[in-house]
């Protein structure tokens, strides 16, 4: 991967209070990657401020793909607890959640990331 000059998306929101236009730009870069990335049928598992980095050009390149998960589509689920505890969608912790998970994991995260920006 490049060398993604921007630094990671943390480090833009951290202690600092982003405009609105800017945070749409950001997640809408977040959700065009899971897009992509459903559409192949791979599950981040994952998504949090540290592994979206910004390179030259300003958009943001998701990255640390060690606790994806291929082979989801066609209604395919997974069981594992993993994740950063703060971005973990509620069915990952349930323990009594017999159907599993998919990608509602990202788009849960995905929430949770945009929360963060906005509220601290």
């Amino acid at each position: 991967m490049e060398y993604a000059c921007g630094g990671d998306l943390f480090e833009q929101y951290n202690g600092i209070e982003l405009p609105d236009s800017t945070i749409r730009f950001y997640i809408a870069n977040l959700v065009l990657a899971l897009e992509v990335l459903h559409n192949l049928g791979i599950v981040h598992r994952d998504i949090k401020g540290e592994n979206a980095v910004i390179g030259s050009d300003g958009y943001l390149k998701l990255t640390d793909f060690g606790l994806s998960k291929n082979g989801m589509l066609d209604g395919n689920r997974t069981y594992s607890l993993c994740g950063t505890n703060e971005f973990i969608a509620p069915e990952v912790l349930n323990k009594e959640n017999k159907e599993g998970y998919g990608f509602s994991f990202d788009w849960w995260s995905l929430g949770c990331l945009l929360f963060e920006i906005k509220f601290g």
